[in-house]
């Protein structure tokens, strides 16, 4: 055997560093494009050429029995670890690597780019702030482009970098750059502007094998005067980190802290906004207002917090809440709904059945829920919606989800992590699809409530009849039935003689209890506008679910839903 082939030296890049005392900020952004079109290469060749792999890792990789490159190294190998991977030269799973320069920290996402393995893409990118397409030079765009391009955009990714690979086997050819630069802007003209509204996209000519505007901007190409990929990504800014603390506060609840009877904290990571000391808060699903009176953190108490840190918040007042609830900024409080229009990536082999009851994920939060129906999906081939009855695995569409209790969400746009969701199945509890909610969408049965009044044939018994013997007619108070107060105030009215019910569970439709004169404690406002309704979750009442339960029947008098009396004479 002759001689080992020398190793392409590394580069020496001294970048134009920040002051040693700036912290370096963190870029997560993932590679997407057909199969072959050098995804796992120009990662493994940033990882060389900012000295992110180690002598011994190139050393192994320069060993190896497989080459499938034109030079001594096959920077494949880099990043494809399964030996399935290496087999057939494709990329399966998705593989996080991590380097540095002087002036960002990168955390990349190496996605597959077969459309088989879709999902894992979506995987990747679901948090990532940029990301970079790979279109092959000889091949132009393909279907799996087009589909990686609308995924990153749907996914909020609003930084693309569409870089032109293997521009050496077409000798640089300035045509074929700016032809498939056309190309591309043709293609996002024809997603429209909900698809791509706001994305800036970056063209950059490359050559992963060679190095070519990778690391350092390339002689080759004279006619190009942008930056290479990595300048690009060392100083792009993705306005994540700003978006999110100027956002409105939200935390979803992870976990209770109590250790000891004196401290009840809530713990979880602040998806948006900030928050401090003496905010107002409201806490959901009871719509319970308070303050933070504490913020605590492993190093010690804060003034305030901001996203995306880890805290721990005492709240000033002892109210209901638990893992899955959601502390929210009082001024923006995200809004309730049990029907969603979402956009879903259906991820497994057994197709969405419409009806069908999922466990849907939001957060730390579970709901039953099934897809009422399903819009359109994406067709891919010709960039269009086409209209569908079902999802199978892979396919990207629209869905309207109806939930057993209403979600308290942000559009997906808006915030990332309280717009999205995950469908499981239930028996096998495997993950079946993820979703972005776009906003709430319109009951069905609304309208059809709505035109059709419910009637009564006519009795002896009238609504008059019922109201002095109750002291009251139907009206509907919302209030969250998992909750002690909407228990303590179901046995309060039951007392006062009234005719209650509490509703564990949705219940439509509900007309038919108000006129009959009761009294329904409800945690969904599904009421009509001809009935009264008093939702206790925006009244200032104490801890004490009794004394609160008095407070609310007093509330109730003043607004003369129920009549100045005591117990209904006879009794029951």
């Amino acid at each position: 055997m002759g001689a080992p082939s020398p190793l392409p030296a590394r580069p020496i890049l001294v970048p134009h560093a920040p002051a040693a005392s700036a912290e370096k900020t963190l870029l997560r952004f993932t590679t997407a494009g057909s199969v072959d079109d050098g995804k796992s290469t120009l990662i493994g060749r940033l990882l060389h050429d900012t000295n992110g792999a180690y002598d011994d890792q190139i050393e192994a990789v320069r060993k190896s029995r497989i080459n499938r490159s034109s030079g001594p190294v096959d920077f494949s190998l880099l990043t494809d670890g399964l030996r399935a991977e290496r087999e057939q030269g494709i990329t399966i799973d998705v593989a996080y690597r991590y380097f540095e320069t002087a002036r960002r920290k990168f955390i990349i996402a190496d996605t597959p780019g077969h459309e088989q393995y879709t999902r894992n893409m979506v995987t990747g990118a679901s948090t990532s702030d940029a990301a970079v397409i790979l279109v092959d030079a000889r091949k132009g765009l393909t279907a799996q482009s087009r589909r990686h391009a609308l995924v990153a955009s749907l996914l909020g990714i609003r930084r693309l970098v569409v870089a032109v690979n293997k521009m050496d086997l077409l000798d640089f050819d300035q045509r074929v750059f700016e032809e498939l630069g056309r190309s591309f802007n043709n293609l996002r003209g024809r997603l429209g502007d909900a698809e791509m509204r706001d994305v800036k996209i970056e063209f950059i000519p490359i050559s992963a094998l060679e190095g070519d505007n990778v690391a350092e901007r390339s002689p080759r190409t004279p006619w190009y005067g942008g930056p290479s990929l990595l300048e690009y990504l060392e100083t792009v800014d993705t306005d994540e980190a700003a978006n999110l603390r100027q956002a409105a506060f939200r935390m979803p609840v992870q976990l209770v802290i109590r250790p000891n009877l004196d401290f009840r904290g809530f713990a979880g990571t602040i998806s948006a906004g900030q928050v401090h000391v003496g905010q107002e808060v409201v806490v959901l699903p009871s719509a319970r207002r308070t303050r933070v009176s504490r913020i605590v953190t492993f190093d010690g108490d804060l003034a305030s917090a901001h996203a995306p840190m880890p805290v721990v918040l005492e709240l000033a007042d002892e109210i209901d809440l638990s893992r899955g609830g959601l502390i929210a900024g009082a001024l923006d409080p995200p809004e309730p709904s049990a029907w969603l229009k979402t956009t879903l990536v259906w991820m497994h082999e057994r197709p969405l059945e419409t009806g069908k009851t999922y466990t849907l994920r939001h957060g730390p939060h579970e709901v039953r829920a099934r897809v009422d129906r399903v819009l359109h999906r994406i067709d891919f081939e010709h960039m269009r919606d086409e209209s569908a009855e079902a999802l199978a695995l892979n396919d990207i569409g629209s869905a309207i989800l109806e939930t057993t209790e209403p979600l308290h969400f942000d559009a997906y746009a808006r915030n990332r992590s309280t717009g999205s969701l995950i469908l499981i199945d239930p028996i096998t509890n495997h993950t079946l699809a993820a979703g972005m909610i776009e906003r709430a969408a319109e009951d069905p049965g609304t309208k059809a409530r709505a035109a059709k009044r419910v009637s009564f044939a006519a009795a002896r018994i009238t609504a008059a009849d019922r109201r002095r013997r109750s002291g009251h007619a139907g009206f509907v108070v919302i209030a969250d039935p998992r909750t002690a107060l909407a228990q303590a105030l179901e046995r309060a009215l039951f007392l006062e003689g009234a005719d209650v019910l509490l509703l564990a569970e949705e219940v439509r439709p509900i007309e038919p209890l108000l006129a009959a004169g009761l009294v329904v404690i409800t945690g969904t406002p599904a009421a009509t506008a001809e009935y009264p309704r008093l939702d206790v979750r925006s009244l200032q009442l104490p801890a004490d679910p009794a004394l609160a339960a008095q407070q609310v029947i007093a509330h109730m008098r003043g607004l003369r839903l129920l009549d100045e009396r005591g117990r209904t004479e006879g009794g029951f």
